[in-house]
């Protein structure tokens, strides 16, 4: 079996994913994982599927018919084990471990790019990362949370990660757990 990455986007309306459904179930795939969402007036969505080697130019074929419902992007997936996490001294693998990290405060440009910036820093390897901006009730102005799971490395300093979050700005709130 090969296992392949389909990103798919277009205007949001019903019946998207049952179309891309349909042709991975009648190629054979196995529709596996998939994070999907509606931003903005857009479908978007990750999809990992499986189906039988010979059969995947097939699939692909099936669907560019999408084309104009739905872009689609077919790409291969990594084998199992290809991602893991390094640590330690010298390079060598540690055991990696899963964290919770959330962060709340004012909106403003740069703010993913920076919390991106130091969660590599940490050799944090993001699983599911979600953000939202929203207006701020009593306040006013924007919102800014976000909601990351990640895998880092045991030797990393989790109380050192919150402190450079938090030294980004002075109105974040970070909490970070052990998931």
């Amino acid at each position: 079996m090969t296992t392949l990455i389909l990103t798919v986007a277009g205007a949001d309306r019903p019946g998207l994913v049952s179309a891309v459904a349909d042709i991975v179930d009648a190629h054979g795939g196995n529709w596996e994982n998939s994070r999907l969402a509606e931003l903005a007036g857009t479908f978007a969505g990750v999809i990992q599927i499986t189906l039988a080697a010979d059969r995947v130019e097939e699939l692909r074929r099936a669907l560019h018919e999408l084309d104009g419902l739905l872009a689609v992007t077919v790409s291969a997936g990594a084998e199992p084990g290809a991602t893991a996490v390094a640590g330690g001294a010298g390079g060598t693998a540690a055991s990696p471990r899963r964290v919770a990290v959330t962060v709340l405060g004012d909106d403003r440009p740069g703010i993913v790019r920076e919390i991106a910036g130091v969660l590599s820093a940490h050799a944090l390897s993001i699983e599911s990362m979600t953000t939202e901006t929203r207006d701020a009730a009593m306040a006013g102005g924007r919102l800014f949370e976000s909601a990351v799971t990640a895998t880092v490395p045991e030797s990393a300093d989790l109380a050192a990660l919150r402190e450079d979050i938090e030294r980004l700005t002075h109105d974040l709130q970070v909490d970070i757990a052990l998931a």
